[in-house]
């Protein structure tokens, strides 16, 4: 799967990466939905370090559609709210 973080770049999902970050998903709706800032910001910045550090960067000579489009690291709760509903960005692939 292609993910892009908005104002930083695509990346390449293996699987295994993608359940890992679909479950930080779900626990961050959770946050969102129980209007838990601190644990909000934790568990976002959680997910966009993880994609950073082990997704795949896609190269810049490199055209792909993204398949998820994160929001900004400077993400709010308010903003989150419209972005992270149901299954939150990611779906539940496995369900």
């Amino acid at each position: 799967m292609i993910v892009r973080i908005a104002t930083e770049g695509q990346y390449r999902l293996s699987s295994a990466l993608l359940d890992q970050v679909n479950a930080m998903d779900d626990e961050l709706v959770g946050r969102i939905a129980e209007c838990d800032k601190g644990e909000f910001q934790e568990k976002f910045n959680a997910i966009l370090d993880l994609i950073r550090q082990e997704g795949e960067e896609v190269g810049a000579d490199e055209l792909v559609e993204s398949h998820v489009i994160l929001p900004a690291p400077d993400l709010t709760l308010n903003e989150a709210r419209d972005f992270f509903t149901g299954d939150g960005l990611f779906p539940n692939h496995n369900s």
